[in-house]
């Protein structure tokens, strides 16, 4: 049976080193080695867990900040609630029951889901029980009409390529193969025209990470915003200028070497929110800590509400994912938050422009 390794080896050997972006695109994406397209890889019988899958309360704060900002901007009809990688579902599922009760809502909505993963699109289903869902493979497929979109930990799994300073220019990261095993290389020194700017902000050996896809991805996103109304909250990872080697590979809830297990791991990278602000035509918030934006939602209260009804260990578990979800020294700054909104509009509730 061939393996993703062997792949990868014998791309290699007909077409010489790959890309990081290469690399990380057939270990995530390959429609039948790839480890999204063949796995759950989420909760604690996976590799890794969410913030929608720590508490309700995450979905639900940004399940009402995306029902003020329809109303704020006049309550269009129809309308596109739109969730990017979904995983399980329970993000959009906690959103839908937050919303329920926001008069004309769930009647407008149109809910679209841009998954790949046709293992999650069945998890999704279940999760999520409702008939009305219109699953998409990719952003630019949505309807033209207004958008409420939410991306948690979406950005950060698309394919990055990095680059380390040489004088003036760049030297390619790649992966080649080395004695019938992966292993990095760099390539040799040129210009690279996307990293012109960051030549007065670094310095040689200084590595930089850049993300095309994202760039584009938002650029696309904060059109349809910009041209037919909505708003985007983006979560993730990162901050404002990528600097230094952000690759990592989990596995059972392990970091390994991005290396050690192709189409078995998870690999992500840190988001340069920069980058997506730069691309977006539409306005954009300040960028914000998530356990900023959070106890601006009312999270303590919310936490408080349901701790009233809990005791004994499920009281032990809310107070942990409240901690979990909002201290600095767990979630809540490691994690970031973008808004996308209409040059004519205010921003998302929880975000300042």
């Amino acid at each position: 049976m061939t393996t993703m390794r062997d792949h990868l080896l014998n791309r290699i050997a007909a077409t010489g080193p790959i890309t990081l972006a290469d690399y990380m695109a057939d270990c995530l994406l390959h429609p039948t080695l790839g480890y999204y397209t063949t796995r759950d890889p989420l909760g604690a019988a996976g590799d890794f867990t969410t913030a929608p899958e720590i508490s309700q309360m995450f979905g639900e704060l940004i399940g009402l900040s995306l029902a003020q900002a329809w109303i704020d901007q006049g309550q269009p009809a129809p309308f596109l609630l739109a969730e990017a990688g979904p995983g399980r579902g329970t993000l959009m599922a906690d959103i839908l029951r937050a919303t329920r009760a926001v008069p004309g809502f769930h009647a407008a909505m149109q809910l679209h889901l841009i998954e790949a993963s046709p293992v999650l699109r069945v998890k999704q289903h279940d999760t999520i029980a409702r008939s009305d869902i219109t699953w998409l493979d990719s952003i630019d497929a949505l309807p033209d009409m207004p958008l409420f979109f939410v991306a948690n930990e979406f950005f950060d799994a698309l394919p990055i390529r990095q680059f380390v300073r040489d004088g003036a220019g760049w030297r390619e990261k790649r992966v080649v193969a080395d004695d019938g095993k992966l292993a990095f290389a760099l390539g040799g020194a040129a210009p690279v025209a996307a990293l012109s700017h960051r030549v007065a902000d670094t310095k040689d050996s200084d590595l930089v990470e850049i993300c095309p896809a994202a760039a584009g991805l938002a650029a696309e996103i904060g059109q349809r915003i910009e041209t037919h109304g909505g708003a985007a909250l983006i979560f993730d990872y990162g901050d404002w200028r990528s600097l230094g080697d952000t690759l990592q590979a989990v596995q059972t809830h392990e970091t390994i070497g991005p290396l050690d297990a192709p189409g078995n791991s998870d690999l992500t990278a840190h988001v340069d929110f920069e980058a997506l602000a730069t691309a977006t035509p539409s306005a954009y918030t300040r960028l914000t800590a998530q356990g900023v934006f959070l106890e601006r939602l009312g999270i303590t209260a919310r936490a408080q509400a349901l701790a009233s009804k809990l005791a004994g260990k499920d009281l032990e578990n809310l107070i942990a994912a409240h901690r979990r979800l909002t201290h600095p020294q767990e979630m809540g700054t490691l994690f970031k938050v973008i808004g996308f909104y209409p040059k004519s509009q205010t921003p998302p509730p929880g975000l300042d422009s």
